[in-house]
């Protein structure tokens, strides 16, 4: 034990702390499919990713656009001129062309209402990056935002990890679908004064992950009010802005400061990636787009520790300054995120299945609070090592999103093929009917002596209606790793 204490002893507090956030049910998903990965012929048995929040409905729309483009790389015959200018050290500004390109895409996928200046923006090894360097940018270690909650699992790691940053959760409620309020806000803000936490700012994701919802006109003017009035700052995650399939539209903050002629636009931060609106997440773009001088000029100089290569600069440039291949792939993205939604969703909705009412993101909030023998935290976790065991499907729990009302689970859709979920909605209703037959490439199942309810009692609704009281106020849960067989 002593030796092993020294040696702890030669690292950071950072390297031997599990400020990462690594060992929650959130990961411990992904490495039960990584280890038993399906596959159609090779590994029928495999577990099923349904906790990638990631779009690949898109990807022949890019590659056909590739194959025709071949001069917009400079791996190629027809962009090899461009190597050398390309491949030599560039500014951390980034390349004008890029800057220019993703400004003009950032105000097209909002409808083309607001315009962003290339000026204001800094680049980013990915979202991650973006939200970390933000976080370093506005607050100090001990310093908090205010987050509403649930909220995505990672924002442990992006904002907290290495700043030294602390989250205080705002109380959001499935008795009025999760929506924020401004009296939750308060109530937040007031118990982490009461409490000698700084608050410095309040940091949004809108649409939201993991519910799949975007905030109204009324509650964004609300929120920008709230901040001008605390004299914070606000960050806005828009990162799913362009995965919006049905009414109502997106609105970016962007819009409100234009109508909000008393605010503070130097307090307002939006955060954007090129990740999940093209699912270009192996791309690493990320983007902070700040009204605030000093923020950009903070950013950039840390911007160095994360560049995006200037050959994935070059590559985005010249897709995104394609008017008709960017207006063909936000129509063609949005009708085939619609479909497939849809489908799943009303798919569990025939056999009783409900879910939040949700137009945006790669995901749907599902609810499976009737399965639970008991609503704890505890109960949530058996359901969910026999979705993942058994059914063979990785679901992330509502508990690593900081959901304190146990049952919810988040389902991600954009990341496989057709016949992928056809298996993973063919394995569900299984899971609840079990005395039909079902041809399905799975074990039969073991569950039915672990669940409460009678499956056959349960009743298809429009959307999830069923009131509840949420206070995500405790750390991020660990679970240990589960079994996957």
């Amino acid at each position: 034990m002593d030796l092993f204490s020294n040696k702890q002893n030669l690292l950071s507090k950072i390297a031997i702390n599990d400020g990462h956030g690594e060992n929650s049910p959130y990961f411990d998903g992904w490495k039960a499919y990584d280890s038993n990965p399906f596959h159609p012929t090779k590994n029928p048995d495999g577990v099923i990713q349904m906790g990638l929040a990631e779009n690949q409905l898109c990807f022949d729309l890019i590659t056909e656009w590739i194959k025709e483009h071949p001069e917009a790389s400079i791996c190629t015959n027809e962009g090899v001129d461009e190597f050398k200018d390309i491949a030599i050290f560039q500014d951390y500004h980034g390349l004008p062309a890029f800057r220019n390109a993703v400004a003009k895409f950032m105000g097209r996928v909002r409808g083309d209402k607001v315009t962003f200046d290339p000026n204001n923006i800094v680049m980013s090894g990915g979202a991650t990056g973006a939200a970390e360097t933000i976080s370093f940018c506005l607050a100090d270690p001990g310093d908090a935002f205010l987050v509403p909650s649930p909220y995505y699992p990672a924002f442990d790691r992006d904002i907290r990890w290495r700043t030294g940053v602390q989250l205080v959760p705002v109380t959001c409620e499935s008795s009025n679908c999760f929506t924020l309020s401004l009296t939750a806000l308060e109530v937040a803000y007031t118990k982490a004064h009461e409490a000698g936490i700084k608050v410095k700012g309040l940091f949004i994701n809108n649409p939201s992950n993991p519910l799949g919802t975007i905030l109204d006109r009324k509650t964004l003017t609300g929120i920008v009010r709230f901040v001008n009035e605390k004299n914070i700052h606000l960050v806005c995650d828009e990162i799913y802005a362009a995965t919006v399939f049905s009414q109502p539209d997106f609105i970016s903050i962007s819009e409100i400061l234009e109508e909000e002629v008393d605010c503070n636009k130097d307090l307002v931060h939006i955060l954007y990636s090129l990740s999940k609106d093209m699912g270009l997440p192996g791309f690493r773009v990320g983007i902070i787009y700040s009204y605030n001088k000093q923020v950009i000029s903070c950013a950039r100089k840390m911007s160095s520790f994360g560049l995006v290569s200037t050959q994935t600069q070059h590559v985005i440039a010249s897709l995104l300054s394609d008017d008709g291949f960017v207006e063909r792939f936000i129509t063609e993205s949005a009708k085939r995120l619609a479909f497939r939604h849809k489908t799943l969703t009303d798919g569990l909705s025939s056999i009783g299945i409900s879910s939040l009412k949700s137009n945006a993101g790669l995901f749907f909030w599902m609810d499976l609070r009737r399965l639970l023998k008991e609503p704890t935290e505890e109960e949530e976790m058996k359901l969910w090592r026999i979705i993942i065991n058994e059914v063979k499907l990785n679901v992330s729990p509502g508990s690593s999103f900081h959901c304190s009302e146990p049952g919810w689970f988040r389902v991600c859709f954009a990341n496989m093929d057709d016949e992928t979920m056809e298996v993973a909605l063919q394995r569900i209703r299984h899971f609840v009917q079990e005395d039909k037959v079902v041809e399905v490439p799975v074990k039969k199942p073991k569950w039915k002596n672990n669940l409460r309810l009678s499956f056959s009692s349960l009743k298809c609704e429009d959307a999830m209606m069923t009131p509840c009281v949420m206070t995500p106020n405790s750390p991020l849960p660990h679970s240990p790793l589960v079994r996957a067989v």
